[in-house]
């Protein structure tokens, strides 16, 4: 069977996640023994210990420091408990208060931090899992009270969750908006964050006015994998990316990416000498995922690989494994598919569909540089290398697709499962060997937030959904919840 990344960090905590640990729970909301956030013992909490955040009417207008060990066994959870109607707590960073006996540093980057304080001792955060929480409003100019009681501003990189440091942590099923950076996960030469699970969550609104240097998410990391989220368009008028990554090992499988100056980012670790030498810096998979352009979005490049800092000789230079991804674009003007940095940044695309409102001959494949492999993949006929000359190579095998019509179950409604009599049922090729035992396969997007086994009848659909009767993206059948699809497909 199909393993998936880091399996046996994540297998193994699939089913201690799902059940409190064995340690102590402490539940903070209405009627419960704690009455706020703050009272929690953030600054000595232990291996199996879980924090129950309870709904309640309004907000919790309160930000505090994880800083702390678990296990694989018992890992750390704070955890929000959902109201009557599934209304997640609401953390709202606006003139939050700092919860008491915590002191830490970089108060200012978010509402939620991970790593990097005095009180609790500065150390490595290990298995923490943050989950069910809506975090808002960390952004410039709005205000905090830090553990001095003194006021004090947000930056314009804040983030609902600051990750400074930690290593085996999952944040799942959040959602993150009206924050400069929805979600930040850092990495220096010193201290570099390590596996990293972004799960399920639902990410939009985020960004600053005017600004490329913000965005949905912004991470940096070794075995940083992204599966199952929501991403929204970012805050009008903000001009970052959706998901923009900087790290080795990136794994962006099953998520519906839609809007942002482009839907992928993925380049250079340029704050950490760690993550740049890393054996998986030049592995990048991005697979299974709804890719969505709308019209009027920024940058028409949908993806973007290999690096931006201007060091060349830093950048990525490896392969981006690109398949099985639903590509849709409403655009009015022209549509680019990837930028590849440079000639020695490679993407091996297989099995996608690339659609457009527009002709063909609207559709790009290259900005200008890389080598870009295709096979098997759907478009419009008429599509060229490049609006302005392929300075690298394109190499089709010849098994490309084209006709006018993918054969969706309805565009207008955003259901790009197949209809059966589509031409893309059972017309895909093999996946790169490389891939396959790490990446196969195993799920794909439902709308929105979960997944679903993928569909296996021996011949492999193009595109993010695989048809079988009964198994529509749009329909509940088959649903289960990101956590249960890793015990599932084990």
């Amino acid at each position: 069977m199909l393993r998936f990344l880091h399996r046996s960090f994540l297998f193994a905590l699939a089913s201690a996640w799902v059940s409190l640990g064995l340690g102590a729970v402490y539940e903070v909301g209405p009627g419960k023994p704690l009455a706020s956030i703050g009272d929690a013992p953030w600054a000595t909490l232990q291996p199996g210990d879980t924090v129950l955040i309870h709904w309640r009417a309004g907000f919790y207008k309160e930000k505090w420091v994880i800083a702390a060990q678990g296990t694989a066994a018992q890992p750390i959870t704070v955890r929000g408990v959902p109201g009557p109607e599934g209304q997640l707590p609401l953390i709202d960073g606006e003139n939050a208060v700092t919860a008491p006996g915590l002191n830490y540093w970089s108060e200012g980057r978010g509402v939620v931090k991970i790593g990097g304080s005095n009180t609790p001792p500065d150390t490595i955060p290990r298995y923490i899992v943050v989950e069910n929480l809506e975090i808002i409003n960390a952004h410039e100019p709005l205000t905090f009270l830090d553990d001095n009681g003194e006021t004090q501003r947000y930056g314009k990189n804040a983030s609902g969750i600051y990750l400074e440091k930690g290593e085996n942590i999952v944040i799942r099923k959040c959602i993150f908006r009206n924050n400069g950076n929805g979600l930040f996960v850092a990495s220096s030469d010193e201290n570099v964050s390590r596996d990293i699970l972004i799960q399920g969550n639902y990410l939009y609104d985020n960004g600053n006015i005017g600004s490329a240097f913000e965005h949905n998410s912004y991470t940096a990391g070794i075995g940083m994998v992204f599966e199952f989220n929501r991403y929204g368009p970012p805050l009008a008028g903000a001009i970052g990316n959706n998901l923009k990554d900087r790290s080795a090992g990136t794994v962006v499988r099953y998520n519906w990416i839609e809007g942002g100056n482009r839907q992928l980012d993925l380049v250079d670790a340029e704050d950490s000498v760690q993550v740049r030498t890393d054996p998986r810096y030049g592995e990048t998979h991005v697979y299974g995922n709804v890719l969505i352009e709308p019209a009027g979005a920024g940058n028409r490049q949908i993806a973007h690989y290999g690096g931006d800092s201007g060091t060349t000789s830093a950048y990525r230079k490896g392969t981006l494994y690109f398949y099985n991804n639903t590509v849709v674009s409403t655009r009015t003007d022209r549509n680019t598919l990837m930028r590849l940095s440079t000639n020695d940044e490679h993407c091996d695309a297989r099995n996608n569909i690339f659609y457009s409102t527009l002709p063909g001959g609207d559709w790009a494949m290259l900005d200008a540089s890389g080598v870009l492999d295709l096979s098997h993949n759907w478009i419009k006929p008429g599509w060229v290398g490049s609006f302005g000359g392929v300075a690298g190579a394109i190499n089709d095998d010849g098994t490309m697709l084209e006709g006018s019509d993918p054969g969706f179950v309805d565009l207008n409604s955003q259901d790009f499962s197949l209809v059966s009599g589509s031409v893309n049922v059972n017309a895909g090729g093999a996946l790169n060997p490389a891939v396959v035992l790490m990446h196969g396969l195993a799920g794909q997007y439902l709308r929105h937030q979960a997944g679903q086994v993928r569909p296996v009848d021996g011949l492999l659909d193009i595109g993010a959904y695989e048809f079988s009767w009964g198994w529509q993206s749009g329909a509940h059948r088959g649903r289960v919840s990101p956590r249960s699809f890793q015990r599932r497909i084990e």
